[in-house]
């Protein structure tokens, strides 16, 4: 929540996406018929992230501050918490499911607070955090399929439930550099679920998809089937990778590859002319030489079917390859370059689409564009989740409300009178 103004407007809400590359900030306004405004974006380049991860604390503070700050005068507004996105290698997930009886024959929140408490209830290293748990289907007395079981009549609710897990210290650095910046962390939310609330449909959800998301540090996957996400996935390797190997290559500095790699580069060498020719600046004093486009895609295909090949690789491993029949859909910066969807036709055998951000109004002609999915998706998110419930999507923070609560007499004795019943 956020003081436009001078006054508590509730209405509003705050993204953050801290990328590799760009600290993208977003102000969006939730209008009476539920659709959302952008009404402040603040974006600043990015040097204290590497590969989705902390490496330079101050460096990441000043580029949050600027971003904030540059939001906050376009909105005209106090900002002063954030949701915020985070990704990364350390990013784990598993599927896993938690059984319960329902306690009057019909399912209430409780059962559904227990079951989802059930199916949490796995071993995960000590140095991971639980960062979702995201619900896939419901079962009421075997009865299979079930989205919402709340109200309805039965004895035995299961849950089957994504998890997603990170490395304490990598969300603690996260929630470090925002705080310094005087903000408060609403949630932090994995990536990839953030940008497919912005670039999917339902109908690709409930046929199947994968999205690959495609930023600077990191390539972040997810696979939906029936409506529910089945598989997350993150890949270290991204447009950085690309930046690196073009300035390798062309012998030519890091912020001239990168200028290259957004102005001229092609993911398809078949696609680039041979007779079109690019300026190369080169090291030092040495004069610029001057270049094919189709010697630089010949330089940068390799590395996105590298890429392709791996996400293909990690399909393969989650078990749906076969299941995905609306295929791939690709987004943020790194997917722009033209000829990435024709390459990942050519590797993938399936249909592939390029997504710009849905469901947004204002600035349309700045935010049409894949690199705004995560921090769009993000404000997706926000909304949805604006009224957190017992099964809060991110339940490290309900535990720590109830760690600051004194246990109940009551509960305590309850079980001790369990426990001799049981015994005794």
């Amino acid at each position: 929540m956020q003081v436009k103004q001078g006054t508590h407007d509730s209405s509003m809400i705050v993204a953050l996406d801290i990328g590799t590359s760009k600290v993208v900030c977003l102000v969006g306004e939730i209008n009476a018929d539920g659709s959302i405004e952008i009404v402040g974006v603040g974006s600043q380049p990015a040097s204290g992230m590497k590969r989705g991860v902390v490496v330079n604390i101050e460096s990441t503070v000043n580029a949050i501050q600027r971003a904030v700050e540059e939001a906050e005068l376009m909105a005209g507004c106090k900002i002063h918490s954030v949701t915020v996105g985070i990704a990364g290698s350390h990013i784990s997930s598993l599927n896993s499911h938690g059984i319960v009886a329902v306690r009057d024959r019909e399912v209430s929140d409780y059962d559904l607070e227990r079951v989802i408490d059930a199916a949490r209830a796995v071993a995960i290293p000590a140095d991971q955090r639980i960062l979702h748990i995201l619900p896939q289907e419901y079962l009421i007395d075997n009865q299979e399929g079930i989205k919402e079981p709340l109200g309805m009549s039965g004895v035995r609710l299961e849950a089957k439930v994504h998890l997603v897990t990170g490395a304490s210290n990598a969300i603690q650095n996260i929630d470090k550099c925002i705080r310094r910046c005087g903000l408060d962390v609403d949630a932090i939310v994995l990536e990839q679920l953030a940008s497919s609330y912005a670039v999917l449909t339902e109908d690709e959800k409930a046929l199947g998809v994968c999205i690959v998301d495609i930023g600077g540090g990191t390539t972040d996957i997810a696979v939906f089937t029936e409506g529910s996400i089945r598989h997350t996935a993150v890949i270290p390797i991204a447009g950085d990778q690309v930046t690196n190997d073009i300035a390798m290559a062309l012998r030519t500095p890091s912020q001239h590859a990168e200028k290259i790699k957004i102005k001229y580069a092609c993911a398809l060498a078949q696609l680039a002319r041979p007779d079109e020719t690019i300026k190369v600046p080169s090291v030092g004093d040495r004069p610029a030489r001057d270049l094919s486009r189709q010697s630089l895609a010949e330089v940068v295909e390799p590395r996105y079917e590298e890429l392709f090949t791996l996400v293909q690789a990690e399909l393969r491993r989650s078990g749906y390859e076969d299941l995905v029949a609306a295929g791939i859909v690709l987004t943020g910066g790194t997917s722009k370059m033209e000829g990435a969807v024709e390459l990942a036709e050519e590797i993938f055998h399936m249909p592939v689409r390029l997504a710009v951000p849905q469901g947004v109004r204002g600035m349309e002609s700045l935010l049409q564009n894949p690199i705004y999915a995560t921090g769009i998706g993000l404000l997706h998110y926000a909304k949805a989740e604006q009224k957190p419930t017992a099964k809060d999507v991110v339940p490290e923070m309900r535990e720590k409300r109830l760690e600051q609560q004194p246990p109940k007499l009551p509960s305590l004795l309850g079980r001790v009178k369990a426990w001799l019943k049981g015994n005794f």
